[in-house]
Formats: structure tokens, sequence, C-alpha cells
């Protein structure tokens, strides 16, 4: 389709708008940590590094930082592995409701955060404590909670490259007198490995950068970063310092869906 001159240029003005919307605020959180600033201030009359050297030395961060990487690493290993089985069960068999199944997996990502959080407390403190089954909010609790979204991002990348790449290689593997598991380690898991990967590197974003249903499923001394962030936000003289660690989760953000976004337009792992 050919686009008239005035056309184009609309479509770079709107796109322009649209990443200038999006990016820009971040922009400023990042130049905002170097501000010399007590308060938010913009534009910063001056710069320095104090900021990030209090931010380093503060335990508080550290410990915070530490637990947001425990929950994110717990989470994406138990989703990779939930993730993928119900993904080879959708995709390589036919059974009664698996469509349903499917539906099922998928519609945790739909779902607003306040709305899963709020499932998930209700189900620790009250339904099963009927049961007799007595479960105290805290560090696990907050491992199920992120498990729930995560095992989404897995599911939808499995699934999709195995129904992309098909069964044909597997079957001529099983014709040539391959065992199961030589068909999984020589055929299938080569052409799975980089949706595998993908799938657990945009579960640890997602999972790094939780509030809400960390908020409604940790229990007391449960502080992982973003809501380190949130606490320290209002707090007098606390603004230079959440600047600097809101920069340190959008640049650890960026990282997994970078190289999630390079594996998946890379010929080279994505070649069924």
């Amino acid at each position: 389709m050919t686009l008239s001159p005035v056309a184009r240029w609309a479509l770079r003005i709107a796109l322009g708008v649209v990443l200038a919307f999006m990016y820009v605020p971040l922009a400023m959180v990042l130049i905002n940590s170097f501000n010399s600033s007590l308060i938010f201030s913009w534009p910063p009359k001056s710069y320095t590094l104090e900021w990030w050297s209090a931010a380093f030395e503060s335990e508080g961060v550290r410990n915070s930082l530490a637990e947001s990487l425990k929950v994110a690493a717990l989470a994406t290993v138990v989703a990779l592995f939930l993730g993928t089985m119900i993904s080879f069960a959708v995709a390589r068999f036919t059974w009664f409701g698996r469509n349903t199944i499917s539906f099922l997996f998928v519609l945790p990502i739909a779902l607003p955060g306040i709305v899963t959080g709020v499932a998930l407390q209700n189900a620790f403190i009250n339904v099963l404590s009927i049961g007799g089954i007595e479960i105290q909010l805290g560090f696990w609790t907050v491992v199920v909670g992120h498990i729930t979204f995560c095992i989404v991002v897995v599911f939808n990348n499995v699934v999709a490259r195995l129904r992309r790449s098909g069964q044909s290689l597997e079957e001529a593997s099983g014709d040539l007198g391959a065992t199961t598991f030589q068909t999984f380690r020589l055929v299938t898991f080569p052409q799975v490995r980089s949706a595998l990967l993908v799938g657990a590197l945009l579960a640890f974003g997602l999972s790094f950068d939780e509030i809400i249903v960390t908020q409604l499923t940790a229990g007391a001394g449960i502080e992982t970063l973003p809501i380190w962030i949130f606490n320290n936000l209002s707090k007098p003289n606390a603004a230079p310092v959440v600047n600097v660690v809101a920069a340190v989760v959008i640049i650890i953000s960026i990282i997994p869906v970078y190289l999630a976004q390079r594996l998946s337009d890379d010929p080279a792992h994505t070649r069924a």
C-alpha cells in the first residue's frame, strides 16, 4: 500500500506523540535521579551522584531489591515448568475441555491486578481456612500470587511456538527409532528453546515490577522494591533516593524485555 506524503507525515507525527507520551516521563525520572534538589523540580538546576550513593548505601533498598529478585526468580522457575507442561498438553494432545483450559490459563493476564490480588488474599485467608489450613501472608504467598500471571506469559510463548512448528519432525524422529526422550532432547527442545527463554525473561520482568498483587498477598515484613518506592514516595526528603530506585527499576526492567524482543526477532532462534 502506497501512502501519500501527507499521510506519511501524519503517521510520523502520531508515532512521535505516542512515543513521547510513553517515554518522556521515564526519561524525566532518570534525569531527576541526578537532580541535586531535595524535591521534584524541573528542570534540574544542578546535578549530583549523591543520591545514587545514598541509594546503594541504604539497607532498605538493598533488602527490598534482594526480595524482588528472589520472588521474581522463584515465580519464573515455577511458571516456566507449569506453563511449559500445559503448553505441551494443549498443543500436542486432543482431549475434552482443552480449549476451556487454554482460556482459563490466559485469563489472569487480562484481569485487573486489584481483582487478582483481592481474590488471592481471600483464598489464602478465608477460603483455605475453612478446610482447617492456616496460611499466613508472607514471602510464599507473594510467590504464588506472581506465578498466576507469570504462567500466562510462558504458556503463550511456548504454545504459539509448538503450534507453529507442527509435529512432522517429531513423528519422523519416532519413525526412525528415537525414544520419546531422545525426540524431545534433539528435536522438540531446540524448536521451543528460544520461546522458553523469552517467556522466562518476560515473566521475570513482570514479577519484578508487580506491586498491586504483591501488596495484597504480602504479610508484615515483606517489602519488594516497587513496594519500597510506594512506601517512601511521600516521605519528606526521600524523593531523590526514590528517583534513583525508580531509575534502577526502569533499567532492570528494560533488560529482559530487550533480550526477549531480540530473541523473538532473530531468525536463528525462531526457525522451526
